[in-house]
C-alpha cells in the first residue's frame, strides 16, 4: 500500500473539503485552485519569505500563500496575507509594516468569490 500524500491534519482535511464543496456548489474556481493547492504534500507546498512578498506584491494587496510563510527579508508594503501557517517572526514583521495575518478560511468567509486576491506560489 503507498504512503497516503496531501495533509493528513484532520482540520485542514475538513478546509480542503469545505472549500472544494463551496467551489462546486458556487462554482468559483478561486476556490477549486485554493483547495487543490492545499492539497499537495507538505514537501510540495511553497514556503515563501517576505522578501518575495516584497518584490511580487502591491501595496494594500491581499495574498494567499497556500504553504507556509518564512520571515527572510524585510517588508515595507501593507499586505494583507492570508496562509496555510506562518512563523511567528513572520507575523510580527507583517504587522509592523501595517499589514494583516488572516487564515485562509477567514479570507474566504469573507471573500468568497477571491477578488482581487493573488495566489503567490
Amino acid at each position: 500500500m503507498p504512503k497516503p500524500t496531501g495533509p493528513t491534519n484532520p482540520i485542514m482535511k475538513k478546509l480542503i473539503e469545505d472549500i472544494k464543496s463551496q467551489g462546486y456548489k458556487e462554482n468559483v474556481p478561486f476556490l477549486l485552485e485554493m483547495a487543490k493547492r492545499l492539497e499537495k504534500s507538505k514537501r510540495s507546498k511553497p514556503e515563501v519569505n517576505l522578501s518575495q512578498l516584497e518584490r511580487v506584491c502591491k501595496e494594500n494587496e491581499t495574498v494567499v500563500v497556500p504553504g507556509k510563510v518564512l520571515s527572510s527579508g524585510i517588508l515595507k508594503k501593507t499586505l494583507n496575507v492570508a496562509a496555510a501557517s506562518f512563523s511567528m517572526a513572520a507575523v510580527e514583521k507583517i504587522t509592523n509594516a501595517g499589514g494583516k495575518t488572516i487564515s485562509i478560511k477567514e479570507l474566504i468567509k469573507n471573500n468568497p468569490k477571491g477578488t482581487n486576491v493573488r495566489i503567490v506560489v
